[in-house]
């Protein structure tokens, strides 16, 4: 056996021995400038790009085959600037055809390549040659075969421009490997590079590279993997007049406001815009794609139907879609419409450079809605976003125990917010309704409410200062919360000057409520404030200030003859005046006196300095006592 074996490893080391010889005779013998022109004539004839070395030229036959041109540069006839440039380009070249004294490059590899990529208006580029001349040399039975059939990439940078579109991109750090085996259609290019700050990993593969070379229909597979997105698809692919792509895509992110500022897209707010899962049916044409079948979800909202992407020119999506639950609560987070621990409007900017993005135009549905505080029932509702104008429309909504209608338009003006709202409230809770919409917490009840309203401002306090507009309310079977009018009439009515007594307990009930106020400049007049209880009447006039939340009203109660015991009535005037979350409600002082008889002729007396000081002490009486005056002002009296 032992020597079986011996006399088998004598021919092999023989015809290894032979073969090292040979290839250090070839070293010495072989035509290097033969070769490198050979391997210039190959690049050539495969990329139809002019070959231009400005640097050294390094020829290696044993023990490494390869040709290296330093600093070189690939340029098309037509054109002056380089489409690329090398410091390195290093052509292995196969064993076997050397040894014949055929020079064959293997594969290439390319140190520190410089790619430059021109989109021309009409939508080819400067590598459109090169891609037309290498499908032509791939293709079966054609002259110039390619003969190498790998490409690797180290350490490259990428430059893309458009003028049309004014798009400049870069991309840095590529490590890319791009192959197409000769015993197979297919191609695949797999490697990683740097793209604003974010290391990406990705990977293509076709599965009939000549095909997708021409144009033609060929199956397509590519995935992104960076930090802030995964995007990924598997369809088909073919160009022959615009590109198209059909199949599935699917895309992740941990957060897709990092997701869209890492692209360069503005993200309106600073809430929301976390976790995004997408998946469809996708079919592009040139730069619109569609999608169906879409299952989407974001910041743990799930909606499923169709939507459209464009970019021509300028970004455009269309959606419809529908959903079990949606929660806008993350999205108005951080919108405050007062003031932190205040009553006041907040006077914090708004920021309205989302408004001018993109363009949007979206059909939603929810069985059900979250928008903090309030909760709606089943709603639809669009929202049309175009040339920095939004307008929301809202076909029905089950809001606050009834149904709401309307729309809201928000145009910017360079800083400034043209807001104008027409809304419709039927048949709603009104407590809710009033409390959640402007903050008043005394009126109960159910109703129906409507707004007509413009505003412009750079602010919330901006807004309330400029409000127009009117409201009207008309409310059923409900109660104002804050004082007892029946009980404090009666009592009026039997003692006048009873003392300071509590105005601001109980409640009103009432069977119908009627509201007329018409807005200029942030100031609300009241048209028609109309209170018929089963009791009690209340009928008011004044105004309201919008952007101090103050009112400064005065009204008539009275007491139906019923309820006074006799053929008239009980009326007492009475004055609202205070903030609008907690007035101050307390009748007229010179009505009470009049019904006194004791006080009443004092009145008459007022001018009389003598009885002055008996009057001011009857009101004294009244209010609950003098106003104490302030140290520096007493001193000040005792001193004069």
């Amino acid at each position: 056996m032992a020597q079986g074996m011996k006399r088998l490893g004598m021919p092999v080391a023989a015809l290894f021995a032979a073969a090292v010889i040979g290839l250090i005779s070839t070293s010495w013998f072989l035509n290097r400038d033969a070769l490198r022109q050979a391997v210039e004539a190959q690049i050539r004839a495969v990329t139809g790009l002019d070959l231009v070395v400005s640097g050294a030229i390094d020829v290696s036959v044993f023990p490494g085959s390869y040709v290296s041109f330093h600093n070189v540069g690939l340029k098309g006839g037509g054109t002056t600037d380089p489409a690329l440039q090398v410091d390195v380009l290093t052509a292995n070249l196969r064993l076997l055809p050397l040894l014949l004294r055929r020079f064959e490059i293997a594969d290439v590899m390319m140190l520190r390549p410089h790619i430059r990529v021109v989109r021309e208006a009409g939508g080819e580029s400067n590598w459109t040659p090169f891609v037309e001349r290498i499908a032509r040399t791939m293709k079966p039975g054609a002259e110039n075969q390619v003969s190498f059939s790998e490409i690797r990439i180290q350490d490259g940078v990428l430059k893309y421009e458009d003028a049309t579109n004014n798009v400049k991109e870069q991309l840095g750090d590529i490590d890319l490997s791009l192959a197409w085996p000769s015993i197979s259609r297919s191609f695949a290019a797999t490697g990683q590079f740097d793209w604003r700050g974010e290391r990406v990993d990705g990977s293509i593969s076709a599965s009939d590279f000549v095909a997708m070379l021409s144009g033609d229909r060929s199956g397509l597979k590519a995935r992104l993997v960076s930090a802030p997105l995964k995007l990924a698809f598997d369809g088909f692919v073919a160009n022959r007049t615009s590109l198209m792509m059909e199949g599935t895509v699917s895309v992740d992110s941990l957060s897709l406001r990092n997701a869209l500022r890492w692209m360069g897209q503005a993200v309106p707010g600073s809430g929301g815009f976390g976790r995004f899962t997408l998946k469809a049916r996708a079919n592009v044409v040139g730069a619109s794609i569609a999608l169906t079948n879409v299952n989407v979800e974001l910041d743990g909202n799930a909606a499923e139907g169709v939507m459209t992407v464009a970019n021509n020119g300028r970004q455009t999506l269309q959606a419809t879609l529908a959903a079990g639950n949606l929660d806008f609560t993350p999205y108005i987070s951080t919108v405050r419409l007062l003031a932190s621990g205040a009553r006041d409007w907040n006077r914090q900017l708004f920021d309205l450079s989302s408004l001018s993005a993109t363009d949007l135009d979206m059909r939603l549905s929810a069985a059900r809605v979250t928008v903090g505080p309030t909760k709606l029932g089943r709603t639809a509702f669009g929202a049309n976003l175009r040339g920095g104008a939004l307008a929301l429309s809202i076909g029905e909504a089950q809001m606050y125990g009834g149904i709401a209608k309307g729309s809201l338009g928000i145009a910017r003006s360079d800083a400034v917010a043209d807001v104008k709202a027409q809304l419709q409230f039927t048949d709603v809770d009104l407590q809710t309704c009033a409390n959640e919409l402007f903050g008043i917490t005394k009126l109960s009840g159910r109703g129906n409410l409507g707004l007509s309203l413009m505003a412009s401002g750079s602010s919330p306090f901006g807004l309330a200062s400029s409000l127009d507009g009117t409201a009207t309310l008309t409310g059923h079977d409900g109660a104002i919360a804050g004082f007892n009018v029946e009980q404090l009439l009666k009592r009026l009515e039997r003692r006048p000057l009873a003392g300071g007594g509590n105005f601001r307990s109980g409640t009103t009930p009432y069977d119908n409520l009627n509201v007329s106020v018409r807005f200029n400049d942030g100031v609300a007049t009241v048209e028609d404030i109309r209170v018929d209880g089963p009791t009690t009447r209340l009928s008011l006039t004044g105004t309201a200030s919008v952007p101090s939340r103050e009112y400064d009203l005065k009204g008539v109660a009275s007491l139906t003859p019923a309820a006074a015991g006799g053929d008239k009535g009980f009326e007492l005037p009475f004055v609202v005046q205070g903030p609008w979350d907690d007035p101050l409600v307390f009748p007229d002082p010179e009505s009470l006196i009049r019904r006194s008889p004791g006080a009443a002729p004092l009145l008459d007396a007022v001018k009389d300095r003598k009885t002055r000081d008996a009057v001011r002490s009857v009101i004294e009486r009244f209010t609950g006592g003098p106003r104490q005056p302030a140290p520096e002002a007493a001193e000040s009296a005792k001193q004069n």
